[in-house]
């Protein structure tokens, strides 16, 4: 009897486990088709920035501890650096073909 009741409880757990992180990965998938729209195929690198800076948003939003206020300028920080990043992709999108890039690297 008590051998069953553990089994119950194990599997009622993996279940939980398996649930939240499909939810998880529900949310991030719903976050990646919304950075596509924004224009991943032709600024892979400023859109994998952008989505870098919402997870980290989301890490500092559920963080527990204040961090004598660290925490706080920090997420205040990334907001505003995610901000300059869709302005920046808003400005490419405006932008004729091939302005607004970055120069090409110098090789030696």
């Amino acid at each position: 009897m008590l051998r069953r009741i553990g089994i119950v409880v194990v599997t009622l757990a993996a279940g939980l486990v398996l649930g939240l992180g499909t939810m998880a990965l529900g949310q991030e998938g719903a976050q990646k088709m919304k950075m596509q729209k924004m224009g991943r195929g032709a600024h892979p690198h400023i859109t994998a920035a952008l989505q870098a800076l919402t997870r980290a948003e989301r890490q500092l939003e559920e963080a527990a501890h204040v961090y004598g206020g660290h925490r706080a300028k920090a997420l205040e920080l990334v907001k505003q650096a995610k901000k300059e990043v869709q302005d920046g992709i808003e400005y490419a999108k405006a932008q004729p073909k091939g302005q607004g890039k970055a120069p090409a690297a110098k090789t030696q």
